[in-house]
């Protein structure tokens, strides 16, 4: 029996691999493919934009060949136009970055600065009334006049440096920045999208950097703004090339007509008349007001100093001190806890808004050759937008003007309804 099933297993064994000899497929053969090796140099961009860069091994590679002859083959002009620009566009990158770092430091300064002035004040202030209501033995006494004596000249001393830098009006000024480098930024870059960037772009971008720089300058000494001048005045942080317009090649009228032309004059006599004056007389109020207080404080608390002499006499004159430290912890309250600093700034940036707008009025105006000017439908849409209006309200307020001017009489609407 068991001869028998080892004969059946070396018949089964012998049957199997007669049909694996019969099913067996070749291995195939292993396919080798040489790839062209490209030679790699580092580039510099003065090589790739004069067009001296050796190109045969590039030409082995047809999509870079493509993008090195559409970027540099065409225009070299227009190319070093664009890499200039975006030279400049990752400058304001960083000038954003740096003026809203600032603007977040200048606040702290803001809010660390009143609270210690205060809490320094009050302080000082309540130990002079302890002072007062100490009798007998004279060396707390003493102990306590000079503890307020030194309190309240530290504060007099800190609420000077306070005032004359502002620390909320500096922080305005670094909001305000970041917001037009932000807006200055944009516009770079549509110039690049549109394609066919100029020299004149170029150069124009750059002045409007340096302009933004001048009109808010990061460092506080030697550059620093001044913060109590003789008389309001707007911000101005555009450049005076800006009203410079190149020439384009347009059709018919370029969308101006005479109604236009009159629609745009009686805007700006509406700006001049309504929100450029009212801007001019909340700026010198503010102004007036923040130099009062600036002055007001620093004398309370020096006067609350010498007063610590008088505590403990029995007079009257002990209430000198307490009265004054109360009152100067009120109007340093009142003038950097109410910003009156950056109220100030606020109104400037904003009578800059509107001069900028008036000047760039006139100056498309003042333009004879319409080629020159901007599209007239679109610089209608711009003025009305930057007044927080529409283009049919844009037109209804100027013919209000013209008719209320007609009347002799101003007219009683503001032209913007942003602020």
């Amino acid at each position: 029996m068991a001869s028998l099933q080892t004969t059946a297993t070396l018949s089964y064994s012998s049957s199997l691999r007669k049909v694996k000899d019969a099913i067996h497929v070749p291995k195939p053969a292993r396919v080798t493919y040489s790839v062209p090796k490209v030679t790699r140099r580092k580039l510099q961009v003065e090589e790739l934009i004069n067009g001296s860069v050796d190109s045969t091994p590039l030409e082995k590679n047809a999509i870079t060949t493509h993008i090195y002859e559409g970027l540099f083959s065409p225009s070299k002009k227009s190319n070093m136009a664009t890499v200039q620009l975006y030279s400049i566009l990752e400058a304001v990158a960083d000038r954003i970055e740096m003026h809203k770092n600032i603007c977040e430091q200048r606040n702290n300064w803001n809010t660390l600065l009143l609270n210690s002035i205060n809490m320094i004040t009050l302080t000082a202030t309540a130990m002079a009334g302890v002072a007062a209501a100490t009798s007998g033995d004279t060396t707390p006494l003493l102990a306590l006049k000079l503890s307020s004596a030194l309190l309240f000249s530290a504060a007099t001393g800190m609420s000077l440096i306070t005032n004359q830098i502002q620390p909320s009006q500096l922080t305005e000024e670094q909001r305000n920045a970041t917001r037009l480098f932000k807006q200055l930024h944009t516009q770079i870059q549509n110039i690049i999208a549109l394609g066919n960037p100029t020299e004149e772009d170029v150069k124009g971008s750059m002045e409007k950097v340096l302009a933004l720089d001048r009109a808010y300058p990061l460092p506080l000494l030697g550059a620093m703004l001044d913060k109590f001048p003789e008389k309001y005045e707007p911000a101005v942080w555009w450049p005076s090339s800006q009203f410079q317009r190149r020439s384009r090649t347009q059709e018919s009228n370029n969308g101006w007509s005479e109604d236009l032309e009159m629609e745009m004059r009686e805007v700006i006599e509406v700006v001049k008349k309504k929100d450029i004056e009212d801007y001019e007389r909340l700026g010198n109020i503010a102004l007036k007001v923040n130099r009062s207080l600036a002055i007001a404080g620093p004398l309370l608390s020096g006067i609350a100093a010498v007063g610590t002499s008088f505590v403990g006499n029995g007079s009257w004159a002990a209430l000198v001190p307490l009265m004054a430290g109360s009152l100067a912890s009120v109007v340093n309250a009142f003038e950097h806890g109410g910003q009156i600093g950056m109220v100030f700034e606020m109104y400037r940036n904003c009578g800059g808004f509107f001069t900028l707008l008036e000047q760039t009025i006139q100056a498309t105006l003042e333009e004879k050759n319409l080629d020159k000017r901007e599209n007239g439908e679109v610089f209608e849409m711009k003025v009305a937008m930057k007044l927080g209006r529409s283009v049919s309200e844009l037109r209804r307020l100027a013919s209000k003007s013209a008719s209320c001017r007609m009347k002799g009489i101003t007219v009683d609407e503001f032209a913007s309804k942003l602020f």
